[in-house]
């Protein structure tokens, strides 16, 4: 349209870095866009009838605008014509020339999507799981007691109520405990049913108490202090296994341990190795560890009494001072809802009309527990390291030695507590030392069961319905 609406003898107009180029040379700097040229700058290819040297129609070739000369030794690039009727590089050419101020601003650059690490899982994941578990649980618990009911009815029926109230109740509850599948079939539920088999070992102990013909057999069980006995028991346990094999430990009480242990994972390799008189793998990383908190050790490859692995340049009194300051630290955030919900929840009546005794009997619960806590774990280091001075070498034993007196801790609790806090930590003592006799070899294959939880629970239950169909009096009031 440019060509067909100018003047006869008119030329079209050329930007001045046209004019600027044209006036120099052979056009040599153009043979990448038009190809190779003649002397003169004429195009080698040209229509037949023509002068090459010319354009169509006898008019004179225009070389297109350039950008600059090819800065930073980068070849020129051409600019299209202003003639030309392509309106996307006509309104290219004139936002080139536009000031910078007048160009319409650049969008803020936005952030990066938050990226959900492998095998991380999102609130809708986490919300959809959380039903799901309340379903299944709701499931197994409904489930639980109609079948119980629902045996011992037709238990009582077809034989008699009289007649089987005896042993009734404890084929029911056998029958029902099966129900356990519900919560997943797939799911091991091993520390809930060692916990709930203790429950039923205590209400069996209470019932043989009473009883005229286990009443003599029983007559131990009546220790006072039996609750902190089984507490030691369980500490040697859990705490040996929390240095040597940590595998046989139940994957969340495992990571309370580790949390509350209050030591490095090198530090625990280093002494493992050290009481299995293994080579050492990891000093290294002991020393750059203690580097990390500003302390400067060199251990020795040599050495026999581990206390420069455990607590690095300090003495073991002092260690055990320092330690139980931050055990104490981090143990008042556990207990804190532990006293403060129930306190808000269950007896936000009272707390309205007596609001400092109950906040007061909180706040010196938390006090009291966390006491417990932090000298469990404190005086548990404290122990091994005295027996290790004292025998001058470490082994298996004397770690077993060295954490059973850690239970003693067990008597800061209020006595409502102690025999709560005792089978709790029992059941997870007996997990983690038939999980070490099944790893040795030692268990029996006839313990090595695939759903051995069910049939533990179903055990549990049998006991205890019998227990609350026989002697109710054994019960707490609120259990």
């Amino acid at each position: 349209v440019a060509h067909a609406r100018r003047p006869p003898g008119a030329r079209l107009p050329v930007s001045s870095a046209s004019r600027r180029l044209r006036g120099g040379g052979d056009g040599s700097h153009l043979r990448h866009i038009h190809g190779p040229r003649l002397a003169g700058g004429a195009p080698l290819r040209a229509r037949a009838g023509e002068d090459p040297a010319s354009g169509p129609g006898g008019r004179a070739p225009v070389a297109p605008a350039v950008r600059g000369g090819g800065r930073g030794g980068r070849p020129p690039v051409a600019t299209p014509l202003r003639g030309g009727g392509h309106q996307g590089l006509r309104h290219r050419r004139r936002a080139q020339g536009r000031p910078r101020a007048l160009l319409p601003p650049r969008p803020p650059p936005q952030p990066p999507l938050p990226q959900i690490e492998a095998g991380a899982m999102t609130n809708d994941e986490a919300a959809l799981l959380a039903l799901k578990e309340t379903v299944r649980y709701g499931m197994f618990l409904g489930t639980f007691a109609g079948a119980f009911a629902s045996v011992d009815e037709c238990i009582a029926a077809l034989w008699g109520r009289k007649r089987t109230a005896r042993w009734r109740s404890l084929l029911s509850g056998l029958i029902a405990g099966p129900s356990m599948l519900l919560t997943g079939p797939g799911t091991q539920h091993t520390s809930l049913a060692i916990y709930i088999l203790m429950r039923a070992a205590v209400l069996a102990s209470r019932c043989g108490i009473k009883s005229k013909r286990f009443g003599k057999i029983c007559k131990p069980l009546t220790w006072s202090h039996g609750d902190v006995f089984l507490m030691c028991l369980s500490s040697a346990q859990i705490l040996s296994a929390y240095i040597l094999q940590q595998d046989s430990l139940p994957s969340s009480y495992k990571s309370f341990l580790k949390t509350h242990g209050g030591k490095d994972q090198s530090i625990l390799q280093g002494l493992k190795e050290v009481v299995n008189h293994t080579a050492f793998s990891n000093l290294e990383a002991i020393e750059k560890y203690y580097k990390s908190v500003g302390v400067d050790i060199k251990l020795d490859p040599d050495m026999k009494v581990p206390c420069s692995i455990v607590h690095g340049n300090q003495s073991c009194a002092g260690h055990f001072i320092s330690f139980l300051l931050q055990a104490y630290g981090r143990a008042v955030p556990v207990y804190i809802p532990v006293y403060l919900v129930p306190a808000l929840v269950v007896h936000r009546q009272d707390l309205m009309k007596r609001p400092y005794t109950i906040m007061g009997k909180s706040l010196l619960g938390t006090a009291r527990s966390s006491l417990f806590l932090s000298m469990y774990c404190a005086s548990a280091w404290a122990w091994t390291c005295f027996l290790f001075r004292t025998f001058e070498k470490c082994s298996t034993p004397l770690v077993v030695l060295g954490t059973f007196p850690a239970g003693l801790a067990l008597f800061i609790e209020k006595k409502s507590r102690r025999t709560e806090i005792s089978l709790y930590c029992l059941a997870r003592a007996i997990e983690s030392f038939f999980t070490c006799m099944t790893d040795a070899g030692l268990c029996p294959p006839i313990l090595q069961i695939k759903r051995a939880d069910v049939v533990v629970f179903s055990m549990a239950t049998s006991i205890i319905m019998h227990c609350y169909a026989q002697e109710r009096e054994v019960f707490r009031s609120k259990y």
